[in-house]
């Protein structure tokens, strides 16, 4: 559903850690994306696939690393997951795992006694604070390279009146909100994107928050407000989702008039991308096969409600392929 000239576009920012060449992980996405939608509404899966221009991915991590990863390492895992229809038990119980909640309340107090981070006893967690300083610093001027590499193709579409579904996972969803703020109130466009789609998203930590672009100011620069609508998705076990309910620390956003609505998805959502490691409740290629998400990008492709687009018990509006 667009406008006389602009059409529907669907932008992705990627999360962190280096990703396979642009092509290549486009295809992936692009993969999981569909398998989602065919889960939830099959003629609106058929619809979107024949507008594969629709999907536009954001290479920002070439900019940050220097270094790609070979999309084999992760094919025979999506194949494998494009081949479930859902979460299974196994899934399930191991992101309900004592193992994860106890990580949780390690992870919730660190968050808010920063110094303890080092003692984590994560790696992987003690390198994504490393990347985001590296990022919120600007360190030799990369954060400004990422955040344009967002902007450009915004800058473009909002132009040409284009429906925009900017989705952000993980770290993206960090710098697609910082960039999203500078086109506000640095550039000054006044124009809006329609949905913003967090997943996986660690906007929740008081850490990131601190250091996030006007969010320590308190007048009307605080947030942007070029939001339509903002809906966030956070799967149980994904420890970087840390604090789900986004609405809690950015309600503000609504009493300002910078969105009209924040949606948080928690309770129901569990993500069941696997590999050699097992269960990884965080990867998005995890998050695009659910429903929650799926279901999102569905009625914002109808511009209908997600109810009447493609109901929970799967029976889904039917569309013209």
């Amino acid at each position: 559903m667009t406008d006389a000239t602009g059409k529907n576009k669907i932008v992705f920012v990627p999360g962190k850690n280096p990703k396979p060449q642009p092509q290549a992980h486009r295809a992936l996405l692009w993969r999981c994306l569909l398998r989602g939608l065919e889960l939830v509404d099959p003629a609106i899966a058929r619809t979107i696939a024949a507008q594969p221009a629709s999907f536009v991915l954001v290479s920002w991590n070439k900019l940050f690393y220097g270094e790609e990863k070979e999309a084999d390492e992760d094919q025979p895992w999506i194949e494998a997951l494009c081949h479930k229809s859902g979460p299974d038990a196994a899934d399930v119980r191991e992101a309900l795992s004592w193992r994860n909640k106890l990580a949780r309340f390690l992870y919730l107090v660190a968050d808010h006694l920063p110094f303890l981070i080092p003692l984590l006893p994560d790696p992987a967690v003690k390198s994504a604070v490393v990347e985001s300083e590296r990022y919120f610093h600007d360190h030799d001027g990369v954060g400004a390279q990422v955040r344009e590499a967002v902007k450009t193709p915004l800058r473009e579409m909002l132009a040409a009146g284009d429906r925009i579904l900017l989705i952000g996972h993980s770290m993206g969803s960090i710098i697609a909100y910082d960039a999203l703020w500078e086109l506000d109130h640095v550039e000054h466009n006044p124009a809006r994107i329609d949905l913003l789609l967090t997943l996986g998203s660690p906007l929740g930590m008081h850490y990131v928050q601190d250091q996030l672009l006007g969010f320590r100011d308190r007048d009307g620069r605080r947030f942007p407000c070029n939001i339509r609508r903002w809906v966030n998705v956070a799967a149980h076990g994904d420890l970087t989702a840390l604090d789900p309910e986004l609405r809690g620390h950015f309600g503000a956003m609504l009493e300002g008039g910078c969105t009209g609505s924040i949606e948080d998805r928690y309770q129901e959502v569990f993500t069941y991308f696997r590999n050699e490691l097992g269960l990884n409740a965080h990867r998005s290629y995890g998050y695009l096969v659910e429903a929650h998400t799926a279901r999102a990008i569905a009625a914002w492709w109808l511009g209908a409600d997600e109810a009447a687009c493609c109901p929970a018990d799967g029976s889904a509006l039917a569309m013209p392929g």
